[in-house]
């Protein structure tokens, strides 16, 4: 039976990883409608990849006899001024994850809550590669500059980072 405190917690992870797909799925809508199909597949299974991480935390709190809740979300930013803002931004939202994951361990283990500290582990090391993957865009961003045919390359490079079993048909 999880304890009061942590299923709070965890329901308050449930909402972060729930927003975080929203904000990629807006992400992806922007990047389509900027003509980046590579961009917006990416971010579409971004988003998707995000919505895996709630369920698998919903599951984890029912499975231990807490109630994991859906809550209201937060509209996410339509627009995201230039790719470079925006995946400032997308990095920026996934270090603020990396240290919402990070209070939950803590709480975890101030608890003694071992079953979720392990649980939590996959999550940890999730984040390292998340933020890894976004300070690499980043890079590559940078390096192309104003050079709108490196965006075009760009916009068909990112397709190799999307796992093939969440392409479209």
């Amino acid at each position: 039976m999880l304890k009061t405190i942590i299923e709070e917690a965890l329901n308050k992870q449930v909402v972060v990883e729930a927003q975080s797909s929203q904000v990629y799925l807006s992400m992806a809508s922007w990047a389509e409608t900027q003509g980046f199909e590579g961009v917006a597949q990416f971010m579409y299974a971004q988003s998707d990849e995000e919505r895996m991480h709630m369920l698998k935390l919903v599951k984890f709190i029912n499975e231990r006899g807490g109630h994991a809740k859906v809550s209201a979300l937060t509209t996410p930013p339509e627009s995201f001024g230039s790719f470079k803002e925006m995946f400032q931004e997308l990095l920026n939202h996934e270090i603020a994850v990396s240290e919402s994951i990070n209070s939950l361990v803590d709480i975890s283990l101030q608890e003694k809550d071992y079953a979720t500290h392990n649980f939590l582990q996959w999550y940890v090391a999730e984040q390292i590669e998340e933020e890894a993957l976004a300070r690499t865009i980043l890079d590559k961003i940078n390096l192309i500059g104003d050079d709108k045919g490196g965006f075009y390359l760009f916009d068909n490079d990112i397709k190799q980072l999307i796992p093939t079993d969440t392409l479209e048909p």
